[in-house]
């Protein structure tokens, strides 16, 4: 028998675990069941980034798994099954709704139609669900034919058939009953659920595209998953807690991409005033719309008080308003170049106060900032940003951030001046976490500027560039417009660097024994041109495959997806989704291309994740439980 340890301490944490496990019985019951799940394969992991609003392909791709559905459906039917039954099958997967919508319309909705769709999608669900506990299929299944479908999982041959004959009457029933069409989205659900065990999205949910909005409410029913933000997202959420400059970042963004619904429709944002005051203060008919020159203004004076209040954050070659000559129609640029710009039109400001806001432009600024924190659809997504999302995270040997740990030429940390205190690598992450979280909380000012520093600041570890908003909206030679970037883009295409980084955040690196990698975002991949999103060796893997329309033309393809599971990793770089009619008339899936590495010798179970250590140590603590009641130190209950 073990030694039992008696310290307070500890009798008091066995004390709370026995109202769970009252006697000897209930408590090596639970270890019996730990014990078998750490001997189960792990989970399956995706891992996306950069969706920036994309609804339409987001969803596609979180229907068919990333082409795991389809992939288990080749598997499960082989030649059994044409590829066009096959095609119908998983579009039935993807878009159950819709689907038996079109099948009705097309007068092909007979039992035997139903009938052959429900045997179908349980032949899937129950070789998906084989991978779990039968608890936490149960768990996963819709509540409201839990029992009917637990049962049609586990129906196997016996001597007479008896279960066979089982299962097919309640098939029949189902039938009799008209509520197949329940059941085939339930079993929809249940399969698309079993195939992604948890989701990791490595940040940048809004901008560019208008969906962000729906992907946030999508996002808050899912079952599992983590978010390392992003620096759209920080923008976002210092603008809901009510930082000015990011409130006109925000603007400005959606503005330049033609989304105004997300802002009126979906958050109930009022733009009437700002356009208001734009007709009446600026020109109209030069290349710059009114709109925009009122936008652009009011967002450099913000940035240029901040950075005044901040010379800590080394922006100061930021300060362009007072460069600027009217009479000229030039600026006079960091690098001592003067320029010709767009526009003279800068009626709001003042050669002597240049940064000082006007009073209608006051009155802009406080309706704005009224508008964005009393957006309750809004506060409800970043309350969801903050309760599941993070600076970086380390899973399962993982390291994940969006954009990248800001580091010197030399391979060292970059040290940054924090609040007074100078912090490099984890600590300067962990900082960064902390402040965001207070921003939110506290809502004073230095976190909100720091909320608009992570933003755009060069050595903000969401950003990690030197952002020339300036230059690319006034300026039309675009080689000003170049964007330095942090050493850590270049550093991270050598293992030994990377190395570096995984140690610092105490993640092992790739190994025989280990699969340690880095992930991130934030930068796409130009595979068009030749870029690979696995880099240093497999060490280091760039998942920005460009979700945005905008960028299909730089990068090539339309996104990519990482999925990690029992048999080792595979990115999938897909190309653009076309529509749901062209999936549900034409079984029109994403066509994805699968770069296969760090394949496992042999399958990873429970046992090797992060999932697994945790259950060791509940086993430990339930032997020492077992301990207390077999040595009499605590009385067990019946």
């Amino acid at each position: 028998m073990a030694q039992v340890d008696r310290s307070a301490q500890t009798l008091k944490y066995l004390n709370l675990l026995s109202r769970q496990f009252p006697n000897q019985q209930a408590a090596f019951t639970e270890i019996i069941n730990l014990q078998a799940i750490l001997n189960l394969p792990k989970g399956t992991e995706h891992f996306m980034s950069d969706l920036h609003g994309e609804y339409e392909a987001f969803m596609h791709i979180l229907n068919n798994c990333s082409g795991v559905v389809r992939e288990h459906v080749d598997e499960i039917f082989g030649d059994s099954l044409t590829d066009e039954q096959k095609g119908d099958l998983c579009t039935l997967i993807y878009y159950p709704a819709e689907k038996i919508a079109l099948v009705h319309a097309r007068r092909q909705d007979s039992p035997t139609w139903y009938k052959l769709m429900l045997n179908q999608l349980i032949i899937v669900a129950r070789a998906l669900s084989s991978r779990y506990t039968r608890s936490k299929v149960r768990k996963a299944i819709p509540h409201a034919y839990a029992y009917i479908i637990d049962e049609l999982l586990h129906t196997h041959p016996d001597e007479n058939n008896y279960r066979i004959r089982y299962h097919e009457r309640i098939i029949d029933s189902i039938l009799e009953t008209a509520s197949a069409e329940d059941f085939i989205k339930s079993f929809a659900a249940l399969i698309k659920r079993l195939a992604v065990d948890h989701l990791h999205l490595v940040g940048d949910i809004f901008d560019r595209g208008g969906g962000a909005a729906k992907i946030m409410d999508r996002l808050m029913e899912y079952h599992s998953l983590d978010i390392q933000w992003g620096n759209h997202d920080i923008l976002w959420m210092g603008a809901a807690a009510g930082e000015p400059a990011c409130i006109v970042s925000v603007l400005r963004n959606n503005l330049r991409y033609g989304n105004y619904e997300i802002l009126e429709n979906d958050y109930g944002i009022s733009l009437r005033e700002l356009v208001s005051f734009a007709d009446r203060t600026y020109k109209a008919g030069e290349r710059i719309t009114p709109l925009i020159k009122a936008v652009n203004v009011l967002l450099f004076k913000l940035e240029g008080q901040i950075i005044r209040r901040h010379p800590e954050f080394d922006m100061e070659d930021r300060l362009l308003l007072d460069k600027i000559d009217t009479l000229t129609g030039t600026v006079t640029l960091p690098d001592g170049t003067v320029q010709k710009l767009m526009t003279r039109d800068f009626p709001t400001v003042d050669p002597h106060d240049p940064y000082a806001l006007t009073q209608g432009e006051q009155r802009i600024v406080d309706k704005l900032v009224a508008e964005f924190t009393g957006a309750d659809h809004l506060r409800r997504h970043v309350d969801f940003l903050y309760r599941h999302g993070s600076m970086y995270l380390v899973r399962n040997g993982n390291l994940l951030f969006h954009g990248c740990v800001p580091m010197n030429e030399d391979g060292t940390f970059s040290s940054v001046n924090c609040m007074g205190t100078w912090r490099a690598g984890r600590d300067y992450l962990d900082f960064c976490d902390r402040i965001a979280r207070r921003a939110w909380r506290d809502r004073d000012r230095d976190a909100l500027d720091w909320m608009w520093y992570l933003w755009i600041g060069f050595k903000s570890p969401a950003s990690g560039r030197l952002v020339k908003t300036f230059e690319r909206s006034y300026i039309e030679d675009e080689a000003f417009w170049k964007e330095p970037m942090d050493p850590y883009f270049t550093l991270t295409n050598e293992p030994g660097v990377c190395d570096a980084i995984m140690r610092e955040f105490q993640v092992e690196p790739m190994s025989a024994n280990a699969t340690g990698h880095i992930i991130n975002g934030h930068t796409p991949v130009k595979t068009i041109d030749g870029e690979q999103p696995i880099r240093a060796d497999g060490k280091l893997l760039v998942i920005d495959g460009g979700f945005c329309r905008a960028y299909h033309p730089k990068t090539g393809i339309a996104g990519y997806t990482l999925i990690s599971s029992s048999r080792g990793c595979r990115l999938k770089a897909h190309e653009a989704f076309k529509s749901i009619r062209e999936a549900l008339t034409r079984n029109a899936d994403i066509q994805s291309e699968t770069y296969r590495f760090d394949v496992a010798e042999k399958r990873r179970m429970v046992s090797d994740t992060d999932t697994g250590a945790d259950i060791r140590d509940q086993i430990g603590d339930l032997r020492q439980l077992l301990d207390a009641y077999r040595s009499g130190v605590l009385e067990e209950r019946y």
